[in-house]
């Protein structure tokens, strides 16, 4: 029988061995999510292409705009796709980090209740 923390390292292994691998098989165009946000904020029609030149989608300029640490799940175009996996390694670990630590919050208020 599998105990709890080799559960838990199987699936944060297997989480990262998927991401470094998708890193080889995404897609650089933006998801459904991105490409929505262009189309309401008029950077992008339904074809695809930039209103203004016809050029394909431009995130950042006009009235839509992010700021994120790791956009696109990349550290820069320096780094390549050396940098996309670390930052997928780093994304998964702090997401890892975050669901801990709100279980164990969770877990000590119910304890405190009882």
């Amino acid at each position: 029988m599998i105990d709890n923390k080799t559960f838990l390292i199987g699936g944060v292994l297997l989480a990262l061995v998927i991401g470094i691998v998708a890193v080889f098989l995404a897609s650089g165009d933006p998801d459904g999510l991105e490409s929505t946000a262009l189309v309401v904020s008029g950077q992008k029609d339904l074809t695809g292409l930039s209103p203004e030149d016809g050029d394909p989608e431009v995130i950042g300029t006009g009235s839509f705009a992010y700021e994120s640490p790791m956009p696109d799940y990349s550290l820069g175009e320096e780094l390549g796709s050396t940098g996309n996996m670390i930052a997928i390694v780093v994304g998964t670990l702090l997401t890892l980090l975050v669901v801990l630590g709100a279980s164990y919050i969770i877990r000590m208020s119910k304890q405190g209740q009882y």
